[in-house]
């Protein structure tokens, strides 16, 4: 016979009916009616647990299984019915921050700043700190509206996808106050301002060890002087005068990735120059017209990046790429530009610009750099590109080689335009002149190649009636 125990719940603490019913679910046939009774257990200790189901009883593990043997005849296939209801638990509260999806090709970052401080009232989405990885800087955004308790991370660590951040607090309780005053400083003025009487000054006067003078001027007389540096030995400047600051990711990735190219592919440049009198004479006559219809500045960047498509679809071979033993040839043309930001060299990408008009360019090319120079410009937006234009001519650069961006096989630099004397129909004039620079990787291109794609680009530039005539 099935024995039964039955407990009441003496002292109603506010947990009002049993916790734990416990029904068999065997046939009638095989024990009394009165093994159908509930048994009703009652746990000693609550705990902070979030749910009765939490709880250990008596006699049993925390795997609910019997111990003591106080259950043990109950028959194995006895089915528990667990009435699970929430508990006393703060844990609602508190929400954390985890650092975003960061894209495929990063699987880490770098905690780079902190945009908040522990106490800090938030709101939902808004940035608390700032992660930086190879390409881009991500924002740790607070996923609920309250106050920051606490960061679990430090600027500075390597945090991956999923890697909390901070603790949010949504009432703002709990949060640790933060004293910028720094605990070394108060201990100093509160013993300052303590007054000392004279017998704990003559107590203290005891204390203190009797200092030898004596030995102390020998070893000063004893102790030899430096020796001086001959005339040939370079004066080194002394290390107080030197900064030493840990290379951002970005800085590292750039520098892999260019001597990469160097290590890789076999550079070679080839330089042309380019009149630009009759692309800055259709620029200013047609500037506010462009402006009213297009709520866009024409600017030059349009017009090479033309001439480059134009270039491209001449030379195909400058628009494929090397992939082991055999050859890619890309049958569209994805455009990078190469734009310089306060972090770094980033390399947003114009797609399909072939299908492009002049205004679409220059839209395009405006909302990259300023996201790029935000550091809001995103992973997508710069993945890809078969070819890269770099314009140094912005910052005053004369003449320059680029390095190839890989994996592609040749890049463009422009640069900056400066009038010199040309010879035009037989007279000397002054001409705005500008040196363009083909780097290509010579494995893949031929010079011959080379030459004639710069050769479209000075023809384009130069009369670009040829992009409406298709000549």
């Amino acid at each position: 016979m099935l024995g039964v125990l039955r407990r009441k719940v003496a002292s109603a603490s506010g947990l009002g009916k049993s916790m734990y019913a416990v029904r068999p679910a065997v046939s009638a046939s095989r024990i009394s009616s009165a093994a159908t009774e509930e048994i009703l257990l009652l746990p000693r200790q609550c705990g902070h647990a979030r749910h009765f189901s939490h709880l250990v009883l008596p006699g049993c593990s925390e795997n609910l299984r019997p111990e003591r043997g106080a259950v043990g005849n109950l028959h194995s296939s006895l089915s528990q019915q667990i009435c699970i209801r929430p508990f006393c638990s703060n844990s609602g509260d508190l929400v954390d921050a985890v650092v975003p999806y960061m894209g495929e090709s990063i699987s880490d970052g770098t905690l780079a700043k902190l945009l908040k401080n522990p106490g800090d009232k938030v709101e939902v989405d808004e940035p608390i700190a700032q992660i930086e990885t190879d390409k881009v800087t991500i924002d740790v955004t607070s996923p609920e509206a309250g106050v920051i308790q606490k960061f679990v991370a430090k600027e500075g660590d390597t945090v991956e996808p999923g890697f909390k951040v901070a603790i949010i607090s949504k009432s703002g309780e709990g949060v640790e106050s933060v004293d910028h005053v720094a605990p070394s400083e108060k201990p100093s003025e509160k013993e300052a301002l303590k007054p000392t009487s004279p017998i704990q000054e003559k107590k203290e006067e005891e204390m203190k060890p009797k200092v030898e003078t004596a030995p102390v001027k020998e070893k000063s007389k004893g102790t030899a002087p430096p020796p001086k540096r001959s005339a040939t030995e370079p004066q080194l400047p002394p290390k107080e005068r030197e900064r030493r600051v840990p290379m951002t990711r970005l800085r590292k990735r750039v520098a892999t990735r260019l001597k990469d190219s160097q290590n890789t592919f076999a550079l070679l440049t080839t330089f042309n120059e380019v009149d630009m009198t009759n692309l800055m004479k259709l620029r200013s006559e047609y500037k506010d017209t462009f402006v009213e219809k297009h709520g866009v500045k024409l600017g030059l960047m349009s017009g090479f990046v033309k001439a480059a498509v134009s270039a491209l679809q001449n030379q195909p071979i400058v628009n494929a790429v090397i992939d082991g033993d055999d050859i890619i040839y890309r049958d569209y043309v994805d455009i990078s530009i190469a734009v310089g930001t306060p972090k770094g060299l980033v390399v947003p990408v114009l797609r399909d610009v072939d299908r492009m008009n002049f205004a679409e360019i220059e839209k395009t090319i405006n909302e990259l750099a300023k996201k790029a120079t935000n550091g809001t410009i995103s992973i997508d937006e710069m993945a890809g590109g078969s070819f890269t234009i770099s314009n140094g001519g912005v910052y005053g650069s004369l003449l320059s080689t680029p390095i190839i961006n890989p994996p592609q096989s040749a890049i463009l630099g422009m640069h900056s335009i400066v009038n010199r004397p040309m010879v035009v129909g037989g007279d000397i004039v002054s001409r705005p002149m500008m040196y363009i620079a083909l780097t290509y990787d010579h494995r893949l291109i031929d010079g011959r190649e080379a030459v004639y794609f710069l050769r479209r680009i000075k023809d384009v530039v130069e009369d670009p009636r040829r992009l409406l005539l298709d000549v």
